[in-house]
């Protein structure tokens, strides 16, 4: 298995990379999440998952580990090929994703092409106790507020507060409000708790 491409980047599409590593260019299917992540040209390092078919063989790209992650419980569930996950990671993002199937947001998944309400049922039953599992371990550099949102909902577990109640009033402080510090936002989030 490929499990990563480092090499110079020869063509950058929404859709897909080409990457040349001495001398081979790998065609790479990429999400927009992984598209914005990954520098225009020169020297790049995408991390790869390959789909290995009868009929073909595909590789697709990750700008980071989480989205990779993700993507593999998603492919996992019945009736979600890669080219489902795919649009799923480019329709919302990973971060995105993860939290419509951990607060069990039918709708949300509903709203990406592609995906009806057996199969946004489905994702849900199927991966909300592994996503749970896997959540603090993910990072993801495309959302700016990872790092203080994460910081904020380690407080208020740590005040007590349950974990998914905590999360939605954080969310809810996050929409109204851009740039706030760790402190603000805590502050914020326990008012509507």
């Amino acid at each position: 298995m490929i499990t990563h491409l480092n090499g110079t980047l020869i063509e950058k599409n929404p859709s897909y990379l080409v990457v040349e590593c001495n001398g081979v260019g790998y065609m790479v299917h990429i999400s927009l999440h992984t598209y914005g992540q990954i520098p225009d040209k020169g020297q790049c390092k995408v991390l790869t998952y390959m789909q290995v078919r009868e009929d073909e063989h595909k590789l697709f790209g990750f700008a980071q580990n989480g989205e990779r992650e993700i993507f593999k419980q998603l492919i996992s569930v019945s009736g979600v090929g890669a080219s489902t996950a795919q649009t799923m990671l480019s329709s919302m993002g990973p971060d995105q994703v993860t939290n419509a199937i951990l607060n069990e947001e039918a709708k949300t998944l509903q709203s990406i092409k592609g995906i009806g309400g057996k199969t946004a049922q489905r994702v849900i039953v199927d991966l909300k106790d592994k996503l749970a599992k896997l959540a603090e371990e993910l990072e993801f550099s495309g959302s700016e507020h990872n790092t203080t949102k994460q910081e904020a909902l380690s407080a208020l577990t740590a005040l007590g507060f349950d974990r998914k109640s905590a999360e939605k009033s954080i969310d809810k402080v996050l929409k109204n409000s851009d740039e706030l510090s760790v402190e603000e936002l805590v502050k914020h989030a326990l008012k509507s708790l």
